[in-house]
Parts: C-alpha cells; structure tokens; sequence
C-alpha cells in the first residue's frame, strides 16, 4: 500500500482518504508507532517556494539505526554527505536528477521528485502500526484518523496534529476554520483529463474517483488561473502512481497542456 503526497497540498492515506493540508512545518510523515521498539520514521519539512507552491524541503529518516537527512541532490547518512547508489545494512539510496529513491529491507520504499510529491509503500505487517500524515494503516478509511472514538476531525486539525515540535521553529498552524469546501462544478472537466486515451491502462490500477477530487479541488484552488503547476500536478501523481501499480501510462503532456 502506498501513502503520498503531492501538489496542491494534497495527501492520500495509506487507507485511501484522500485530504488537503497546507501546513509549512515539519510533520511526521509517516512512522511505526508502536510502543517498544520503532523500526523508522519520515518526518517532512514543507514550505512554499518562491512561486508560493508547497514544496518539501527536506525529508528526515530514520531506518532502525540509520540517520538519512535527504535535500535536493544532497543525501546525508548520520551526518556524512554520501554518493549515491549508497548501500548499508539493508538501505539502498538511489538518486538521480529528478527522483531520490531508498529501499529499505525492512519492507519501506520511499520516492520522492525533489520537490512536491512524496510516495511511501510499506509492507503490510506495518498494519495498524503507523501514525502521521498518512494515517494507521488499518484498513479502514476514516476511522482513527479524522473519526476517534467520540471526537471528529477535519483534515487541517489532523494535520496540525502531526506536527513536530521543535523549541525553535517559526511556523504558524493554518486555520482549521479554513478546510475546503467541495468543488462539485469541475468534476466531468477532470474526469475526461484523467480518462484520457493515455491513461487507458491505469483505470483498473487505481480509484479515479479519489484523484477527480484532488484535481477539482485543485480546479477550485487556482481559481480559474492557468497555473500548470495547479492543474498538473494530480495529473502527474496520477501517472507516476499508475506506473508505480505496473500500468503504463502514455504521452499525457503536449505542446498546449503542462
């Protein structure tokens, strides 16, 4: 199972929620949160780049004993800047201009496009072991997440939960009276993008339903403004999730559209 984040703030739970959170501090990502002995943990630090789109900084991992401190083009393990392919107790990184990517034997792989999107796949025996952003991991959407117990959530007041807290950080919580309304108005607009001829062999893959709603609320989000990065980036996700899957996604991108 796969959790990810990408573009307009948006994040899909390993259980397949699918929410936005615009937060620009460093949030648990996703870790192992059992009580005794914690085999990993991503931490991200997210901010906006100078075109005001969310990015993530940095990636902080830990893999059982092992520190890997990730930036664009910079790969740090437990404080030494290393070259990659880099190959120690059962962690592989691989990195390249456009993707960093780490193999961890313990059953994690992590890919990320050195910018805004983020996937983790995790073993299933993390079932029900996992906490953060990309939720428990329990099978179940919903559940434990945004509904616990007695109490709801919406996804900003999930999201400020996750946050890491560090004496010194200067970041504001977004407002959790701020969470999206719906964005019904796009919705055939974004299912023809994402039932296009080139993504033929992803329908089968993946729930389309989950990634209409991030690009009509993207659609929402950029208020009509033609911002590639507004409009292409769930369509980029939607592509690099269905080759994740083994579809083979065509040429989606020409000369007029991203």
């Amino acid at each position: 199972y796969v959790c990810s984040t990408w573009g307009n703030n948006h994040f899909k739970t390993f259980d397949g929620d699918v929410y936005q959170f615009p937060g620009v501090c460093e949030y648990n990502f996703v870790s192992d949160c059992r009580e005794a002995y914690k085999e990993f943990s991503v931490h991200i630090q997210r901010a906006l780049n100078s075109n005001g789109h969310p990015e993530i900084q940095y990636i902080l991992m830990k893999i059982k004993d092992i520190m890997v401190y990730l930036k664009p083009n910079l790969v740090v393990v437990d404080g030494r800047i290393v070259k990659t392919p880099y190959y120690s107790s059962g962690v592989l990184i691989e990195s390249n201009e456009i993707y960093t990517k780490i193999y961890a034997k313990l059953g994690l792989i992590l890919m990320w496009n050195q910018q805004d999107a983020l996937m983790v796949e995790l073993d299933n025996k993390f079932n029900n072991h996992t906490c953060g952003l990309c939720g428990d991991y329990n099978g179940i959407q919903i559940y434990n997440e945004f509904i616990k117990g007695d109490a709801s959530y919406n996804s900003i007041t999930y999201g400020n939960m996750q946050k890491i807290s560090k004496p010194n950080a200067k970041c504001e919580d977004p407002d959790e009276t701020q969470a999206l309304p719906s964005c019904n108005e796009h919705h055939d607009e974004c299912m023809r993008l994402l039932t296009s001829p080139a993504f033929a062999d992803c329908r089968l893959r993946l729930n389309l339903e989950m990634y209409i709603q991030a690009c009509m609320q993207d659609k929402c989000a950029c208020n009509g403004k033609d911002d590639s990065f507004c409009l292409c980036s769930t369509i980029s996700e939607y592509s690099r999730q269905c080759s994740h899957a083994g579809g083979r996604p065509g040429e989606w991108r020409t000369q007029n559209f991203c």
